[in-house]
């Protein structure tokens, strides 16, 4: 799986089906076959950023 933002494969794995993106410090997660973005804000939570990307870039096959 690549990440859908940078197209970098620098994922790692931070949780079931959780994973970082070291190239562009953004959150994955993989919920029901398709890949969920998210920014961690400074204070530690997370802010979608999944309407920046359309369905197929959001789905894991497309980045295998």
């Amino acid at each position: 799986m690549n990440c859908p933002n940078c197209q970098g494969q620098n994922l790692g794995k931070i949780g079931h089906n959780q994973y970082y993106c070291w190239n562009c410090f953004i959150e994955l997660s993989l919920d029901n076959d398709r890949i969920k973005v998210h920014e961690v804000e400074e204070d530690g939570t997370l802010s979608s950023l999944d309407d920046l990307f359309n369905d197929e870039e959001l789905t894991p096959n497309s980045y295998t």
